[in-house]
């Protein structure tokens, strides 16, 4: 188990680690088609970005970004490659959906690319019980991105 924490993105690893994911984004998608969020744009008031660490070591990162008063986001959810298959995504996705119920949000949609690279994110999705939807929000359709939904 892993503690998950509200984190500022004050912490070197996690910036770190943000950075890491915007690479990765690249690396798989054009830039026209990521849609990861920097540190700036995580410190929005309507994010609230996680860390999830054993013991000092950061294991994860994750956000929830609300669109409305209903509906959420999932944003940012990665994993450090020293912590990669020990489920640290399946733990921060449990989490972030309690974190979704409790307040009350009628659904949570992702977006994620459509390349080989992310069919492990689009597996771990589909057994949380997200389905595949149309864009939502200010997304556009995309070949390099698919579109997921959950009703809470």
């Amino acid at each position: 188990m892993f503690t998950i924490k509200i984190d500022d993105l004050s912490h070197h690893a996690v910036q770190t680690l943000v950075a890491f994911h915007i690479s990765g984004m690249l690396e798989q998608s054009p830039p026209e088609s990521s849609h990861a969020l920097d540190v700036q744009k995580l410190r929005d008031p309507a994010v609230t970005f996680w860390s999830a660490w054993e013991g000092e070591q950061l294991a994860g990162i994750g956000a929830l970004k609300m669109l409305d008063g209903s509906h959420g986001e999932l944003k940012s959810m990665r994993t450090a490659t020293e912590f990669l298959r020990r489920g640290v995504a399946n733990q921060f996705l449990v989490h972030i959906l309690q974190i979704a119920r409790e307040r009350g949000l009628q659904r949570i949609s992702l977006e994620t690319g459509t390349q080989p690279g992310f069919a492990a994110c689009y597996q771990l999705y589909l057994k949380h019980g997200f389905v595949d939807c149309q864009p939502f929000a200010d997304y556009q359709l995309d070949p390099n991105s698919r579109f997921m939904t959950l009703v809470l």
